[in-house]
C-alpha cells in the first residue's frame, strides 16, 4: 500500500478504523491521531463512517488518519452518555432511511420527527421505511395509513416494506443502488432481516424482540458500511433508542419542518415561534387541518426540550 493517500471509513470500532478507497472494496486498517480527536472536542467521535480522511504510514507501519475531508453532509445527535457532546451517525450520505414499525417495538413520534429534523438542517435526504407490513392486524393497518398520510403530506417519501413478504424490498434495493445510504431505526425494528431480504449476500445477525419491554435486542455493535451486490454502499448502524437534536435555536427549527416551511412566510411576525405569535399561519394550517397536530406537537416538544432526550 501506497504511504499516503485519500479514503474513506468504512468501519470504526471507537479507537480503531477501517479505511478503503471507494468504489474499490479492500479495506485496510488504521488509527487516528491524537491532535486530530481534539479538533472537534464537542464530538465522542471526530471520525465517522463515510467519512473522506487523509491517512499516512508513519515509521512502524502503520496507517494514520491525518485529516478529514470536507463534509457534504451528515447525521448528528447529542450523546446518550455526555448531553454537551454530540455523537456523529455517519457522513457524507446519499440518503438515509428511518426504519420504523407500527408494533414491536411501538413507534415513537418524537423520535421520528427528531431524526427528520436532523436530515433536514445537515443536507441528507431521507425516506421513512415501515417495516413488518406482514404482521399487521386491522388496527395497526390503519395506524400505517395514517403514518403515510402524515408524513407524505410533510413532503417526506414514505415505503411499506416487509422482509418476510418480500413487499417494497425491490423498491429500495433500486433506490440503494450506486449509493451511499444508511439504514438506521431503534432496536426491533427489523432493520438488519430488511437490509438481508434486500441483499442476501450479507452477513447480519437478526436480533430477537424483547417481549417484556417491547423492544429489540442490539444486533448490530458498531458503524459498518457494507458493498451491496447490486452495487453501492449501505451503512447499518446499532438501534437508537434516543435522539436528541444538536445546535438549533427556537426561530429556525420550524424552516426544517417541511410544511411548516410551506406557509410560514405568512406569518404576521417575523421571526415567529408559531406558539403564541397573532396571525401564524402555521398555527391556522394546523387548525385546518392542513399541518398533521402531531407534527405540530412535535415541533413544540423540541422547543421545550432541556438537556437530551431519549424515549
Amino acid at each position: 500500500m501506497e504511504s499516503s493517500g485519500n479514503a474513506t471509513v468504512v468501519k470504526h470500532t471507537g479507537s480503531h478504523y477501517l479505511l478503503s478507497k471507494l468504489p474499490e472494496w479492500q479495506p485496510f486498517p488504521a488509527v487516528i491521531k491524537g491532535k486530530l480527536r481534539l479538533k472537534d472536542f464537542n464530538s465522542t467521535n471526530p471520525v465517522a463512517v463515510g467519512d473522506r480522511v487523509e491517512y499516512k504510514r508513519d515509521a512502524a507501519g502503520t496507517t494514520v488518519i491525518s485529516a478529514i475531508m470536507p463534509r457534504k453532509n451528515c447525521i448528528i445527535r447529542k450523546s446518550t452518555n455526555l448531553s454537551r457532546q454530540s455523537h456523529v451517525i455517519a457522513a457524507n450520505l446519499d440518503r438515509a432511511f428511518l426504519v420504523v414499525t407500527a408494533a414491536m417495538p411501538d413507534i415513537k413520534l418524537p423520535f421520528v420527527d427528531r431524526f427528520l429534523v436532523t436530515c433536514q438542517a445537515y443536507g441528507v435526504p431521507v425516506s421513512v421505511v415501515i417495516n413488518k407490513n406482514d404482521i399487521y392486524d386491522k388496527m395497526q393497518r390503519e395506524m400505517v395509513e395514517a403514518l403515510q398520510e402524515i408524513y407524505e403530506n410533510a413532503g417526506y417519501h414514505v415505503m411499506k416494506c416487509s422482509a418476510v413478504s418480500g413487499e417494497g424490498v425491490g423498491e429500495l434495493r433500486e433506490i440503494c443502488r450506486d449509493r451511499i445510504v444508511l439504514f438506521s431505526g431503534q432496536s426491533g425494528v427489523g432493520k438488519s432481516s430488511l437490509i438481508k431480504a434486500m441483499d442476501p449476500a450479507l452477513d447480519l445477525k437478526i436480533g430477537e424482540m424483547s417481549e417484556y419491554h417491547r423492544q429489540g435486542k442490539h444486533t448490530t455493535t458498531f458503524y459498518q458500511m457494507h458493498p451491496l451486490s447490486g452495487g453501492g454502499f449501505l451503512i447499518d448502524s446499532p438501534g437508537i433508542r434516543g435522539f436528541g437534536l444538536v445546535d438549533f435555536n427556537k426561530y429556525e427549527l420550524s424552516t426544517y419542518f417541511p410544511e411548516m416551511l410551506r406557509v410560514e412566510d405568512c406569518c404576521k411576525f417575523a421571526p415567529c415561534t408559531h406558539t403564541h405569535e397573532p396571525g401564524c399561519a402555521v398555527k391556522e394550517a394546523v387548525e385546518e387541518g392542513k399541518i398533521a397536530v402531531e407534527r405540530y406537537e412535535s415541533y413544540l416538544g423540541m422547543l421545550e426540550e432541556e438537556g437530551k432526550y431519549r424515549v
